[in-house]
Formats: structure tokens, C-alpha cells, sequence
């Protein structure tokens, strides 16, 4: 099977974004983001499934998001790591996709509620695998977590896209970036 120079930089270009993603995973995983309470991360690999939202599609971010988080649970945290933040990772990516299409919000408001998505859905896959459902007692710290961490990133992701040059995008025929 050939494959034309498009397809091939696409799969380039998704290759890297997750290698980066991937280091940034790794990064997180052996400095921590303590800040006294488990579970909370600052999901600095997040800015690059935004970017790669922004710049490229919904489709390059799906795929990004989806290798890295099997790669970074294979290789940091386990099985119950990948339930977890696949559970976080698709919604939130489904949210941001459709907040973004809407044009009402910023990439801060959008990464904002990416943050709690993520782990609102984080939650309640561990009320299902618990059966517990007192664990939602713990949702105004996530919440609260969600909205300051998604900022962060999103503050990040926004400063990033302002400095990255066209020449590095790709698109399908006739699309331009956004």
C-alpha cells in the first residue's frame, strides 16, 4: 500500500504530537503536581491534544489522545490508569470538540471544562468500579481542581497556537486554520 504525501505527514505529524504528549505524561509522572490532594494532576499532556484540536481536527486530538493515554498507562500507571483517563480523556475530548464548534468560548473556557469533564467522568467510572456512590462527596475538590488546572493548560495551549507558524499545519484540501 502506497501512501500519498499527505497521509504520510498526517501520520508524521500525529506520531510526534504523541511522542510529545507522551514525554509530557512521563514528565508528570516523576515530578508530581502535589498540592495535598490525590488524584489531582495538572494534565500538562492535555495541551497537546488542544493543540492538536485546534490546529488540526477533532480526529488528530482523538488519536493522540488515545495512544498516549495506553502508552503512558502501560508505562506508568496500569490498567486501572488507562480505565480512568480514557474515561476522562473521550469525554472531555467529545466536550471540548463540541464547545469549540460552537464558537462561544475561548481555548482557556473550552480547556476549562475539559478539566472538569475529565474528572467528572474520572469519578464516576470509579463509583462504578467501587459501587459506591460516596465517592461523589469528593466532586467539589475535583471540580474546583478541574477548573483551576483546565485554566492553566488552556492559558498554556492559548500562548502556544499564538506562536506557531502556518507551515507547520496541515489540512485537508481547501481547509484553512482557524
Amino acid at each position: 500500500m502506497t501512501m500519498t504525501p499527505s497521509r504520510s505527514k498526517s501520520i508524521a505529524v500525529i506520531a510526534l504530537l504523541t511522542a510529545l504528549a507522551l514525554i509530557f505524561s512521563y514528565i508528570e509522572a516523576v515530578i508530581p503536581f502535589n498540592v495535598g490532594v490525590p488524584g489531582v494532576k495538572l494534565g500538562v499532556a492535555n495541551i497537546v491534544v488542544v493543540i492538536a484540536l485546534y490546529i488540526y481536527d477533532w480526529r488528530y486530538a482523538l488519536i493522540v489522545n488515545v495512544v498516549r493515554i495506553f502508552l503512558a498507562g502501560f508505562l506508568f500507571s496500569g490498567v486501572f490508569g488507562i480505565i480512568y483517563s480514557m474515561a476522562g480523556g473521550l469525554l472531555s475530548l467529545l466536550v471540548m470538540v463540541l464547545l469549540k464548534r460552537t464558537g462561544l468560548f475561548s481555548c482557556i473556557g473550552i480547556c476549562a471544562a475539559g478539566g472538569v469533564i475529565h474528572n467528572l467522568a474520572q469519578l464516576f467510572t470509579a463509583a462504578l468500579l467501587v459501587s459506591n456512590l460516596s465517592i461523589f462527596v469528593y466532586f467539589p475538590v475535583l471540580l474546583f481542581s478541574g477548573i483551576v488546572c483546565g485554566l492553566i493548560t488552556g492559558t498554556v495551549a492559548t500562548i502556544i497556537l499564538r506562536r506557531l507558524p502556518d507551515s507547520i499545519c496541515i489540512y485537508p484540501a481547501g481547509e484553512t486554520r482557524q
